[in-house]
């Protein structure tokens, strides 16, 4: 559609009097910048691991730049509000608002199991099942809790479940990553403080992230 008005702006402009070589020049121009920035959008709109700051800006001057007629035939900005919010999102593909929704399943996972009636050998289930998102530094939630305060088996789950998110080849939103880009991002939070680095110095070592490969996903993420 901003092709086609791009278009329609061009010939009222020839039939207005001005010259074709330079109405033509500046479409050709207009057309390729609108090609560019739709090329651009396509990419923004697959969630990644990290979204650099200047392509958020590139996003939001894109949604300042143009402006259509909806189908009530108001002119509009060209990415709405909603789309200017989901097409910048800094890391992964939830909203903060999407993200605080999906981050109260902990919670409740906790509550849950805390009302069931655990045999003695299995009464930490709670604490190990509800400590896969808390972080070494203590910015992970819903607790807060630093490593001095989790088990051996909470810090465990924290690093299986970030490695099996990323992997996982039955997502409906994204394709599973290969062993070496999983292993990297792992090499990230360990280094940031995510995950319990000497666990995880033990998980590369005795290769068992291998082991589940074999198992669980595609011959073609085994890369490593």
């Amino acid at each position: 559609m901003l092709k086609r008005d791009a278009e329609i702006a061009s010939l009222k402009a020839q039939a207005g009097g001005e010259a074709a070589a330079v109405a033509e020049a500046r479409l050709a121009q207009q057309l390729a910048q609108i090609e560019d920035d739709r090329n651009f959008l396509r990419r923004a709109n697959i969630g990644g691991e990290r979204m650099r700051d200047e392509d958020i800006e590139r996003v939001r001057q894109i949604a300042s730049r143009y402006r259509w007629c909806n189908v009530q035939g108001e002119e509009v900005p060209f990415l709405d509000a909603d789309e200017l919010e989901n097409l910048t999102i800094r890391a992964g593909t939830l909203t903060a608002a999407e993200r605080e929704i999906i981050n109260h399943h902990i919670v409740a996972t906790i509550k849950m199991l805390e009302q069931l009636p655990w045999p003695k050998h299995l009464k930490n289930v709670p604490e190990y099942a509800g400590g896969h998102h808390e972080r070494m530094d203590g910015k992970g939630y819903p607790k807060g809790l630093r490593r001095e305060e989790m088990s051996v088996q909470a810090r465990i789950m924290g690093i299986a479940d970030i490695f099996e998110a990323l992997t996982a080849k039955d997502r409906p939103y994204k394709e599973g990553m290969k062993l070496s880009q999983a292993l990297s991002i792992l090499e990230n939070f360990k280094n940031n403080g995510h995950i319990d680095p000497d666990l995880y110095e033990v998980f590369v070592s005795s290769a068992v992230y291998r082991d589940y490969a074999q198992v669980f996903l595609n011959p073609a993420q085994t890369d490593c």
